[in-house]
């Protein structure tokens, strides 16, 4: 199978994976009434399957840092189509937060390897493209998949929308299984090589700047439906959901090509973490005209999913070749999103079960994103000048030293 489409059974599999994180989202009040709990306390659930992504997945991918990337790939789908049907079974509050865990878990061994096998399938100049095709399948989860999902829940119940996702990830197992090459690049990495990726400044600060961006669009996304609620008196959050879904599959996409082209992926991130804040910002002042909710919603899902393409490309660019290093990285990145989507969710659960207006979620992301903006502007950029001073020529290093340093230079900056 040529790299393309194997690069298309990526996006399936991430197709799948996109629709469970963010179908949960417009479910809470059903599940919050079929579980005799609050819509604040059931948003936990999605707390539980971020959280359980970012810190047991890295954990999991040290059992088997040994094995293929291949078999990483089928382990986390079985793993995440198992535990979506649990969460459809599930009879209590504590068995959903449970089920919800484990298909975090899924999802955060799946992601990074996916990403890894991407750039391992294509040849280097079609990178960003290969990012942006398996985060675009992400992103098409919630604006195809989500619908679909609330639409079913609708009609069905809340259940009927999570083994919509089971089929969705049976059939992402299928594919892989039977049809995905072998990969020829690195296995899952390592916790001690994650934790090494870590203490490499440029590394560190490329995953706080991650941090901040999805403590403020993860975090806010899973409360959308009281936001909109109380900024525009809406009664259904589904036809909303199609526009930020619209938004995050053109960004995702188009990400790639712009990565592809200008080579300055670090001033890209920085760029759509500012626009991002700026739309965060105008929501809650967008309800007194009809429709106008929908300009800041579609900006945000389209700069929210470009982000990622960005920054995964910057953490494979200083490793040249997507090997451990670059894996380990770009699992580190992962971890980080998925943490900032569960800080952001539990924050803004507490937020709501004290009683302070939902207007105020969009106002308090705004400000993360923005904080964002500053840390890159200053923390980031003074990490990149001591680098440039110590590969120096002037410093000791050889001119052929200073040109091997020019591309991850340029990367960073």
């Amino acid at each position: 199978m040529g790299g393309t489409r194997a690069v298309g059974l990526l996006a399936l599999g991430s197709f799948a994976m996109g629709t469970d994180a963010y179908a949960m989202a417009g479910l809470l009040p059903d599940i919050g009434t079929d579980l005799d709990v609050s819509v604040s306390l059931a948003g936990q659930s999605v707390t539980a399957f971020t959280l359980c992504y970012a810190l047991a997945a890295p954990l999991f991918s040290a059992v088997l840092a040994r094995w293929g990337t291949r078999t990483v790939l089928v382990t986390a789908l079985v793993v995440f189509v198992l535990a979506n049907a649990g969460t459809a079974l599930a009879g209590s509050y504590a068995e959903l937060l449970g089920t919800r865990a484990l298909a975090g878990a899924g999802a955060g061994l799946f992601t990074p390897a996916a990403a890894t096998a991407a750039v391992a399938l294509v040849p280097p100049e079609r990178r960003g493209r290969a990012l942006g095709l398996v985060l675009g399948g992400m992103s098409a989860g919630t604006v195809l998949g989500v619908p679909l999902g609330l639409l079913v829940a609708a009609g069905s119940g809340w259940r009927s929308a999570l083994w919509l996702i089971t089929v969705l990830g049976l059939a992402a197992l299928t594919g892989v299984t039977t049809a995905l090459p072998p990969v020829r690049g690195a296995a899952a990495p390592s916790l001690k090589a994650r934790l090494g990726a870590l203490a490499r400044p440029r590394v560190a600060v490329v995953v706080a700047v991650t941090f901040t961006q999805t403590v403020a669009s993860l975090g806010l996304y899973t409360y959308l439906e009281p936001v909109l609620h109380r900024v525009a008196d809406v009664d259904s959050a589904v036809p909303y959901l199609w526009v930020w879904g619209i938004g995050g599959v053109c960004g995702s996409f188009l990400a790639g090509t712009l990565v592809d082209r200008t080579g300055r992926p670090a001033r890209l991130s920085v760029t759509l973490l500012g626009i991002l804040g700026l739309a965060l910002a105008l929501l809650p002042w967008t309800g007194a005209v009809p429709g106008l909710v929908l300009l800041p919603l579609l900006v945000w899902g389209a700069v929210g999913w470009a982000f990622v393409v960005p920054q995964q490309h910057r953490l494979l660019a200083g490793d040249g070749s997507g090997g451990s290093a670059g894996a380990a990285a770009v699992g580190l990145n992962s971890s980080a999103t998925y943490l900032g989507g569960a800080v952001g969710s539990a924050l803004g659960g507490l937020v709501l079960a004290h009683g302070l207006d939902a207007r105020l979620l969009p106002l308090l992301a705004a400000g993360v994103a923005l904080a964002g903006v500053l840390f890159h502007l200053t923390v980031a950029r003074g990490v990149v000048r001591r680098d440039a001073r110590t590969t120096d020529p002037a410093h000791g290093a050889g001119a052929a030293g200073a040109t091997a340093a020019e591309a991850p230079e340029r990367n960073a900056s």
